[in-house]
């Protein structure tokens, strides 16, 4: 089982000595997968949690793709709405084909509905145009004559029937985001999916966490290992560790994930 990190490309503390800084211990420590998410115009719903300034994704790493080597790259997740289809399908298989084949395209609907206003997209009709959207890009990727960006993995994002759904319709694998291990064991229990690849919180606590609605990654390094070890069991391909807790004053202090990072990386070792 492979580890991501989902790495903030937004926030007051955020800028490109930091963004490089990230992507340096991300690889540094060994980690197989860089990602971050995707807003296009940061109106006030957004800028709550993500606010200015917001590092376009696609163009983010692009640049990271030049500061790394066999670090994977994705989005975590790219609101699929936002883009023509067409216009996705060219940015992707450009990046995936410059960076050497490491693109993860993770998508998702969104849920920022001033966002989907200013960019003139109707929100109550963002599920139809995913999978309208999704289609399209795999009908590109097929009818592409030099062929490579095929292999380009589209997890599908988000915790909701529509999105599992989706993921065994379009996808390569479900990407659900930042919950509990039983509410995760029993999602996998439940379906035939074409891939797992949670994406769950990272926050280390010096007590052991004993609520029961504890997110997955949350509590003390043990717990941590624990779940790593349960998704691995589950099935999981890759898993995606997620610093970010909500408040965007955590990006002025990046060394504090970057501490519970290094703790994981230290002491995860995958079964042989």
């Amino acid at each position: 089982m492979q580890l991501g990190v989902n790495v903030p490309n937004f926030g007051p503390g955020t800028d490109p000595g930091v963004l490089r800084e990230w992507a340096r211990i991300t690889e540094g420590l060994g980690f197989d997968l860089l990602m971050m998410s995707d807003h296009v115009a940061v109106t006030p719903d957004v800028a709550e949690q993500y606010p200015e300034p917001f590092y376009e994704p696609f163009t983010t790493l692009s640049w990271l793709a030049g500061v790394t080597t066999g670090l994977r790259l994705g989005t975590t997740v790219l609101v699929m709405p936002y883009r023509h289809p067409l216009l996705l399908a060219r940015m992707a298989a450009n990046l995936d084909l410059l960076s050497g084949g490491r693109l993860v395209l993770g998508v998702g609907i969104g849920w920022a509905r001033q966002e989907f206003d200013a960019l003139g997209v109707p929100f109550a009709e963002r599920g139809r145009l995913t999978d309208e959207y999704l289609a399209a890009l795999r009908n590109a990727w097929r009818e592409e004559a030099d062929g490579p960006t095929t292999s380009v993995p589209i997890w599908v994002g988000g915790n909701s029937e529509a999105a599992v759904r989706r993921a065994v319709r379009f996808g390569d694998a479900w990407h659900p985001l930042r919950n509990t291990m039983p509410w995760l064991r029993s999602a996998v229990a439940d379906h035939s999916l074409p891939g797992f690849t949670p994406r769950i919180a990272l926050r280390l606590t010096t007590a052991p966490v004993d609520d029961p609605d504890r997110l997955a990654g949350v509590g003390t390094i043990e717990q941590v290992l624990e779940d790593l070890d349960e998704l691995r069991r589950l099935g999981a391909d890759t898993v995606v560790l997620d610093p970010y807790d909500g408040d965007p004053e955590e990006t002025r202090r990046p060394h504090v994930a970057w501490q519970a990072l290094t703790a994981v990386a230290t002491h995860w070792r995958t079964p042989s």
